[in-house]
């Protein structure tokens, strides 16, 4: 590795800690690999040029070239959200290098305020696009497979319980079974006993009641953990599937039932929820969108301040304009229902 690029690297390692969640930032595992993904492209632009030499020209360039890099995966240009999300991050690293020893006098921040989408390109890139998310019809079909074991059951009360709660899919995965109670039907989602929620929040949640099959397909699954399979309040609410070896001759593996252990990440959740669609032959919905739906529905049947602050709060939200900006836009169809119901008569004549 040459000097230059061993000082880039250098450079981006001591970012990368200023950033981390163990940093003064702290952000998460997630956001730190988009940036330094967005630090690669640049890195790939300039061929891995000293970031000292760094300037309102390169600045420029780089934004006419991610605007014709295709994406590897689809053949396309980048989406101006991508765009606007990589030059974000850049534009980042290099306000905090401009303000380290050795770069101050090197970097201006006239020359990194070019590091930005048009105005133009900004609104179409940070617009807000309506998300397609599962109807209750939807989720009550894909449901109706057949229970002939105990790992059909768990994946209908986790469809059930995934659609009721409106968790994130982390959070559900490292819910033990003390953090739900039976009867209230309140989730505690408390970090300081596992539950991985964002921000390490602790959200108080109870499980709306929209349908009572899908209520009772949790309660049931809880109660088989409890009172069949003797779960204490330590063991997940979902546990991992059981794997093990066919024979001692065969190098095969299949599934045996549940074991009493988490999930490690939340990847074989969704496995399962895309499974379980491609057999019921329904269009594919990763888990969060499911939390789209909860808030969706929730708000249909809202009435008054107070119900749809409550419906904030119980998704974890601390601002109303969270849920009802990020979550809770109305669908172009129930747009028309609205406009078409509303009585315009003047009924004062």
């Amino acid at each position: 590795m040459s000097k230059i690029r061993y000082q880039n690297e250098k450079m981006k390692r001591k970012y990368f800690s200023w950033c981390d969640k163990n940093g003064a930032l702290g952000f998460s595992a997630k956001t730190m690999k988009i940036k330094e993904s967005a630090l690669w492209k640049y890195d790939e632009f300039t061929k891995h040029q000293d970031y000292k030499k760094f300037n309102a020209e390169i600045a420029k360039g780089f934004k006419k070239w991610i605007d014709t890099k295709k994406n590897e995966r689809t053949g396309k240009t980048l989406a101006k959200s991508t765009q606007y999300h990589i030059l974000r991050h850049v534009n980042h690293f290099f306000t905090w290098l401009s303000m380290q020893s050795g770069y101050k006098s090197k970097i201006k921040l006239d020359d990194v305020a070019y590091l930005r989408l048009s105005k133009a390109d900004t609104k179409i890139a940070t617009a807000s696009k309506m998300p397609k998310y599962p109807t209750l019809s939807y989720i009550k079909r894909l449901c109706e497979f057949e229970i002939e074991n105990e790992i059909d059951q768990r994946d209908r009360a986790l469809i059930a319980f995934t659609a009721l709660s409106g968790m994130r899919d982390l959070a559900i995965i490292s819910l033990p079974m003390g953090c739900f109670d039976i009867d209230r039907l309140q989730v505690e989602q408390d970090p300081s006993k596992g539950v991985k929620t964002k921000f390490s929040k602790t959200i108080y949640t109870t499980l709306f009641k929209f349908d009572n099959a899908l209520i009772k397909y949790v309660v049931d699954w809880y109660v088989y953990l409890r009172d069949e399979k003797l779960f204490d309040n330590t063991k997940p609410l979902f546990p991992a599937t059981n794997i093990e070896q066919v024979s001692k001759e065969q190098h095969t593996f299949t599934a045996t039932g549940i074991s009493s252990e988490f999930w490690a990440n939340a990847d074989p959740m969704r496995k399962i929820f895309k499974a379980r669609m491609e057999n019921a032959k329904l269009e594919y919905y990763p888990p969060h969108r499911f939390r789209h739906f909860a808030i969706s529905e929730a708000n249909k049947h809202a009435v008054g301040a107070e119900q749809m602050k409550a419906i904030s709060q119980n998704v974890g939200h601390e601002r109303l304009a969270t849920t009802f900006y990020g979550y809770g836009a109305v669908d172009n169809y129930r747009v028309a229902d609205i406009i078409s119901d509303m009585d315009f008569t003047d009924k004062k004549k």
